[in-house]
């Protein structure tokens, strides 16, 4: 599997965004993220590790801890992807404003 389709593979479970959106907030371990969580500390741990092999999480040690830290720089070619899309976006959004003004008038 391509290093993208990892990513969008990680990204898809709501478990892991929930993960990468805790450590953007700081580093923490495994046990500090499984008490925030309604999931074992294993799942927590496979989670991860699915995440650090997309390479969106690296993990540093910390006496006998793992403490984990968010690696964003691969969800640029996300980003990225996503970016096709805006103009779509942009269309159904100034095509809405354009019904809502009509509607005022």
């Amino acid at each position: 599997m391509d290093k993208e389709s990892q990513v969008f593979r990680a990204l898809a479970d709501q478990n892991r965004r929930i993960l990468l959106d805790l450590l953007l907030e700081s580093d923490q371990s495994v046990g500090d993220l499984s008490d925030k969580l309604t999931i074992s500390q294993p799942a927590v741990s496979q989670h991860l590790q699915i995440l650090r092999e997309a390479g969106l999480v690296s993990h540093r040690k910390e006496g006998r801890q793992n403490i984990y830290s968010v690696d964003a720089e691969p969800l640029l070619s996300v980003a990225s992807w996503l970016s096709k899309y805006d103009a779509f976006w942009d269309g159904k959004l100034d095509a809405f404003a354009g019904l809502i003004n009509r509607k005022r008038n």
